[in-house]
């Protein structure tokens, strides 16, 4: 029997926080994974720092577990929007996908999306309805809801008799039978997962595979190790390679012509649980990990001989939003971390756009400045965090929205759809909010009509009405409210949207921020810095009341006199001080300014810093 047979190759797909990682902690630890007397983290798939810090899957990542003779290679995949060019790029490496939703909140927009790209890969889907435990569980609803999604998703007939598994993830068990729940949910019975990895096996189709056919290997993902270089990681398509054989690499060249070298591998390796094992052979049908070639980017075809075809690139959506990235010239520049030149800037942004498929990079007319395009604000965030914990500093601008024409020359820009779940309290200041940023609602559900306390509006609205919303949402929701998006297309521009409607204020000087400066600044508006601190001229220490820029002195010192008043010496402090967060500083800042990240600090700042050179009038400055 082929060694084909022997092989799952399964992907996770779900919209974020539906519990895809947890799912795949269990299927770990349940297939025999780890040994009795090994310790297990939890979200163990999750490795970066940043993964773990903010509870998302960033990069799709990959594992396997047995299960009898057959091999199960798993893919977890990123939930959130921004990070959908990794779940495109993972799809040509499966056969089929567990969709996860939450019992409770049914289908959302990075459900429709995953779901989308499934289908027209011709994925073999499994329904997993997750977080049945959960109080306010509504699973006949959300089962409808998921299969409506697949009929107007327009899967085929065999895509559309999907299995059903009924599961809670986070205590490692699930049922195909409904009437089971009951008694699962009390803990007067007892199950595991076996039911899902049974399914599997069941329903995902083996690899179609030609064993007798050249080597042929389409890479999805990359990797790197200290000791043999870059790894290639894809799903072999035919034949099979060994070690220290001699193969080709397919790849385009910076003009996108096609380009062919030859290479000798040096190291190859497959996935046993969290793993890479070194072996000396690879075959049809398997996902394998290669070793050899330094250049070898996401999309290159590898292949045994000259003669060989090229498998189609992976090529994803392409971006909406572009962000400037720049060194850093500030006074304050190489204090905190290393002042980097344009040369290692850029060759940064060009290793990271390599990597993420999602991502583009274009040169700009000034040669200390790189445009880097994206999907979202926290795509751009993650890039951000993690290049200042590798120890840069640099400069960014502000996000502005990639803008299309049509034949007849109409201005075209991105469109999402919101989809906002709240409690039903917030629904009047959420709607006003997002109908003054040109949104137009589409649909209202839930409410106290439906005996439900939570309201799901959805909004169809531009992109860049979306800049800086997310935070203002939470604030009106007390923090209580979902917020997801997924891009709709372009549609015809929509005229000028409100941004910031306040100004700035700058400090007019270099020096130490005094408590007695910033005391008397208060009244003028909301600071961003306490006593302290290090500032310029042209540096941003906080907002102001009015639309106009103000020019301060947060330096100013108490003059000392040897005259006391009885009333004198009562002491004053500062209110309040609102502490700006990277993603805050994104939403905040206008076009005439830039956010300075180090690895110790984010700080604002003006373009032009001499106050002389610049205006204070909103007009003015941003024209």
């Amino acid at each position: 029997m082929e060694f084909s047979n022997y092989l799952r190759n399964v992907c996770i797909i779900a919209h974020v926080d539906h519990g895809k990682t947890t799912l795949v902690d269990f299927l770990l630890r349940q297939a025999g994974t780890f040994k009795q007397h090994q310790v297990m983290e939890e979200r163990v798939m999750d490795s970066m720092d940043l993964e773990r810090e903010r509870g998302i899957t960033i990069l799709a990542k990959n594992t396997s577990v047995r299960v009898g003779d057959t091999k199960i290679n798993i893919v977890d995949t990123p939930g959130h929007a921004d990070f959908g060019g990794e779940v495109e790029r993972i799809m040509g490496m499966v056969d089929g996908a567990l969709l996860l939703v939450d019992a409770a909140e049914g289908p959302l927009p990075q459900t429709r999306f995953v779901l989308q790209k499934a289908l027209s890969q011709g994925l073999k889907i499994i329904l997993v309805i997750n977080k049945v435990d959960r109080p306010d569980a509504r699973i006949a609803e959300v089962v409808n809801h998921a299969f409506d999604l697949f009929i107007d998703l327009g899967a085929t007939e065999s895509q559309a008799s999907f299995p059903i598994v009924y599961a809670c993830a986070r205590q490692g068990w699930c049922t195909l039978d409904l009437e089971e729940l009951p008694d699962l949910l009390s803990g007067q019975k007892k199950n595991t997962l076996k039911p899902l990895f049974d399914e599997i096996l069941r329903d995902i189709p083996p690899p179609a595979v030609n064993l007798g056919a050249g080597y042929q290997m389409l890479v999805s993902n990359l990797s790197y190790s200290d000791y043999v270089g870059r790894l290639a990681i894809g799903k072999i398509y035919s034949g099979s390679v060994k070690k220290n054989q001699r193969i080709f690499r397919r790849g385009v060249d910076e003009a996108g012509q096609l380009k062919t070298e030859s290479f000798i591998i040096s190291q190859l390796y497959t996935y046993e649980g969290l793993k890479q094992v070194e072996v000396g052979e690879l075959f049809a049908g398997d996902i394998g990990v290669l070793a050899g070639n330094e250049s070898v980017e996401i999309g290159d075809t590898l292949v045994s001989s000259e003669d060989q075809k090229t498998l189609p690139r992976i090529y994803v959506e392409k971006p909406t939003l572009g962000m400037i990235f720049s060194v850093n010239t500030a006074p304050l520049a190489g204090k905190e971390g290393e002042a980097i030149q344009s040369r290692k800037l850029r060759d940064r942004l060009v290793r990271e756009v390599r990597q993420n498929v999602a991502l583009r990079l274009e040169e700009t007319q000034t040669n200390d400045q790189f445009r880097v395009l994206g999907r979202g604000e926290l795509q751009f965030a993650i890039l951000i965090e993690q290049m200042r914990r590798e120890g840069f500093e640099f400069m960014i601008g502000k996000p502005t929205v990639l803008y299309k024409a049509d034949e007849n020359g109409t201005r075209l820009e991105p469109m999402e759809r919101a989809v906002l779940d709240m409690p039903e309290a917030a629904v009047g200041d959420v709607t006003h909010m997002f109908q003054s940023r040109k949104g137009i609602l589409s649909k209202y559900e839930g409410g106290s009509g439906h005996g439900s306390q939570r309201v799901r509006l959805e909004f169809e609205i531009p992109t860049r009405g979306l800049l800086g919303m997310r935070s203002r949402y939470l604030t009106v929701t007390r923090g209580e409210g979902l917020f997801s998006t997924i891009l709709l297309g372009y549609g015809p521009h929509k005229g000028e949207l409100p941004h910031r409607t306040t100004g700035a204020l700058i400090s007019d000087r270099s020096g130490e921020t005094v408590e007695y400066g910033l005391l008397g600044l208060e009244d003028r508006g909301i600071l961003f810095l306490g006593p302290g601190m290090p500032v310029y001229e042209g540096m941003i220490i906080g907002e102001h009341n009015k639309e106009n820029d103000l020019n301060v002195n947060p330096c100013k010192e108490k003059k000392l006199t040897n005259i006391r008043a009885a009333h004198a010496e009562l002491l004053v402090t500062l209110s309040g001080i609102r502490k700006m967060s990277l993603e805050q500083c994104i939403e905040w800042i206008d076009e005439d300014e830039w956010i300075e990240v180090t690895p110790k600090s984010v700080r604002l700042r003006k373009k032009v810093l001499p106050q002389n050179l610049r205006s204070v009038k909103r007009q003015e400055r941003i024209d």
